[in-house]
């Protein structure tokens, strides 16, 4: 994983590898899919969470998880997620548009 443009080290990697847990965890991604569902309280869509951490970047999926965490008396964490992570692509998208006309 890199951060800040910097690669992370594997021995940090693997010293948050919890064994009995992460088992079936192969892939970074795998595992930030995961922890994004635990973090929601979505554990029965993990699924989800592992795809979009893989396809999306991971700006996008940060900037929405921290808006669900600063806000408060959410009603559903993942329904607020994905709409705000809806929001981030189509920012990004109008963006590129005005990119591409100018």
């Amino acid at each position: 994983m890199v951060r800040g443009g910097h690669f992370t080290q594997i021995t940090d990697v693997l010293s948050k590898f919890k064994s009995d847990e992460d088992k079936y965890i192969s892939q970074e991604f795998q595992k930030y899919g995961y922890e994004l569902a635990r973090e929601l309280n979505d554990l029965k869509n993990t699924s989800l969470y592992i795809k979009l951490a893989k396809d999306l970047p991971r700006g996008f999926l940060e900037t929405a998880k921290n808006f669900v965490k600063d806000a408060n008396n959410v009603k559903s964490k993942p329904k607020l997620f994905m709409w705000k992570l809806a929001e981030l692509k189509k920012r990004q998208a109008d963006t590129q548009e005005e990119r591409k006309q100018s």
